[in-house]
């Protein structure tokens, strides 16, 4: 821009010269024009080397992150002799602590010890930052414990092969994934081998085989990338169709049933009791609706375990898990 303004009073101050003692008829309108538009040109050219300078700088930056995050080495590996059979999906938390960084203040997960037998169906519930996801996460090992163990089927986790270990454990986020393909090619994610009673069976437990069948392609019908096309309680539920043809020892759902009302909520809890007897299911909710049924409700608070039990003797016995029901039972009555 200075430079520009150098420029335009060079120019200027030659013209007067030029002209002598009638510096006003130095320059016509068109040398003016002509002085202008070259002088924008030049100003247009500089900022956009500016912008330019500024992009270059801000891509070597974003390089260099990409590039220490491709060249991270996990340390989540295979032992050497990893197990290769889950044998069942019983759990055991075992004075457990976690941290996400070495250098925390403060423990995420704080001497969890926790029992689930294989089959159970479990609830978790907690206020927001309460940890609930932390704790379900440590199960297939995208994070390792900090202190203590986790054992499945009696084995600690670390000792078995990483593809065995999540492929026994199957999980449904709040926040689904759909790609883009077919709703079959979607749900084949879960299972490349699945056959088309088997995909069926999976979305009736999920309550989604009866809004597939409306559509006119059925199973065959395009979802967009992200499932932009359908609503969020359907992709919630496609998820779960998923999630159950991976035939899991072990089936979390981390709040996935968030936007499907409580009717459909309740008949997928009482789909999942008849139909995988076997498998062990751990319910994360806001709801307690989702979870007063299960077998054992774990309530969490700033990363610790206050209570165990069922959903009578926590009215009883908790107060986070009664001041919570008792306000969304005040809520459900003001809705009605």
């Amino acid at each position: 821009m200075y430079a520009c303004m150098i420029l335009i009073s060079w120019i200027g101050a030659k013209a007067i010269v030029a002209s002598g003692n009638n510096a006003a008829l130095g320059m016509t309108t068109g040398d003016l024009t002509a002085l202008f538009s070259y002088a924008t040109q030049i100003l247009t050219s500089l900022m956009m080397l500016s912008m330019i300078f500024a992009m270059l700088t801000i891509s070597l930056a974003s390089g260099r992150r990409i590039a220490e995050i491709l060249e991270e080495k996990t340390d989540i590996l295979n032992p050497d002799n990893p197990q290769t059979v889950v044998q069942d999906g019983s759990i055991r938390f075992e004075n457990v602590d976690f941290i996400y960084a070495s250098k925390a203040d403060k423990r995420v997960l704080d001497n969890i010890n926790l029992s689930i037998a294989s089959g159970e169906t479990v609830g978790i519930i907690g206020g927001t930052g309460s940890s609930k996801s932390s704790l379900v996460q440590l199960i297939p090992r995208l994070y390792d414990v900090t202190n203590g163990r986790i054992t499945i089927g009696g084995i600690d986790v670390r000792d078995y092969d990483l593809n065995t270990l999540r492929n026994a454990v199957a999980m449904v986020l709040q926040k689904n994934e759909l790609f883009s393909g077919t709703i079959k090619e979607n749900l084949c994610w879960g299972n490349e081998a699945a056959t088309d009673e088997e995909i069926e069976h999976a979305c009736r437990l999920a309550c989604a085989n009866e809004f597939i069948r409306a559509f006119p392609d059925k199973y065959a019908t395009h979802i967009e990338q992200g499932g932009t096309n359908i609503s969020g309680d359907q992709k919630q539920r496609l998820c779960i169709a998923r999630a159950l043809l991976k035939k899991p020892k072990i089936l979390i759902l981390d709040d996935s049933t968030s936007a499907v009302d409580t009717k459909t909520d309740a008949f997928i809890q009482k789909s999942f009791a008849e139909y995988i007897p076997d498998t062990t299911k751990i319910i994360i909710a806001q709801r307690v609706s989702s979870v007063q049924h299960a077998d054992q409700i774990i309530v969490l608070d700033d990363g610790k375990i206050v209570a165990i039990g069922k959903h009578e003797e926590l009215l009883k016995n908790c107060a986070i898990y009664r001041e919570v029901y008792a306000s969304q039972k005040k809520g459900d009555g003001e809705n009605e």
